[in-house]
């Protein structure tokens, strides 16, 4: 399930980047839709046009945080236990075997 939602977040991502590059730009300088620096006004102009795009944006974007929320309600539905704090002990640790005696002599 949580790779179908992936696959669609991705596509909806894509299609959001192409759609955002498809609008005229309003500052003039660097954008495909035709703000300042080409010549015949761009790909889609009109006003018909921008709405349409800027419907689509939107429509993409509710989808994008729908598919986002959805993932993250997905990851967090696992119960698996992962962290090695959270698995009891299985065995007890050795106890360290007592010294013996001085391990450096004391005198010569």
């Amino acid at each position: 399930m949580i790779t179908i939602v992936l696959v669609i977040h991705v596509l909806i991502a894509v299609a959001m980047v192409g759609v955002i590059l498809l609008q005229r730009s309003e500052g003039g300088a660097l954008g495909i839709g035709g703000g300042g620096g080409g010549g015949g006004g761009g790909l889609m102009t009109g006003r018909g046009a921008a709405n349409l795009l800027t419907r689509s944006t939107a429509i993409l974007a509710v989808a994008f945080f729908a598919t986002s929320i959805a993932l993250a309600f997905l990851s967090g539905s696992h119960t698996e236990r992962r962290s090695i704090l959270d698995q009891p002990a299985t065995e007890a640790p050795a106890a360290p075997a007592p010294p013996a005696g001085p391990s450096v002599p004391l005198s010569e």
